[in-house]
């Protein structure tokens, strides 16, 4: 099945979708983060067949999230390591766990907890305004054309 390409869009949310649109790529960099970094490892904990995980990695690593890294030389294997950039797709992954553990955890709680290494506390994301550092979320905000919003030629 052909995916629909998202990253010629004069959108930062179907650029990202682009990149990380479907179900699995979102696991595969939340597995990747929590250590499970080698193909066989990453195939058994996510169920996903070899031949889907091979094309998620390939799209991770053309477009700079991930970098493969050899740790074997005879015979060649490779693990997974997040680049800066697949780093801060993470910081996305942890406004999703919010959303999640607040509307789908249900009465057993969330799943996992996250320690703040700066308090050692346990604690979630919160959006903040990169300016005023006052909380920041859709109620609060105009949405404006920026720099490279698509231009449209209107004759009259």
């Amino acid at each position: 099945m052909q995916r629909t390409r998202f990253g010629d869009m004069a959108c930062s949310i179907a650029r990202t979708l682009d990149v990380i649109g479907e179900p699995w790529s979102p696991l595969i960099l939340r597995n990747v983060l929590v250590g499970i970094v080698r193909f066989d490892q990453l195939q058994r904990s996510l169920g996903i067949s070899r031949k889907v995980l091979t094309e998620r990695l390939g799209h991770l690593v053309a477009n700079g999230v991930l970098e493969r890294r050899r740790y074997s030389e005879r015979p060649p294997r490779y693990e997974y390591a997040l680049t800066v950039k697949g780093e801060e797709l993470c910081d996305l992954l942890m406004v999703m766990v919010r959303w999640g553990d607040r509307w789908t955890a249900g009465e057993a709680g969330p799943p996992v907890l996250y320690r703040h290494h700066e308090c050692g506390e346990i604690g979630h994301v919160e959006l903040h305004c990169s300016v005023c550092d006052r909380p920041m979320d859709v109620t609060g905000i105009d949405i404006l054309p920026g720099p490279g919003a698509a231009v449209t030629v209107t004759q009259g």
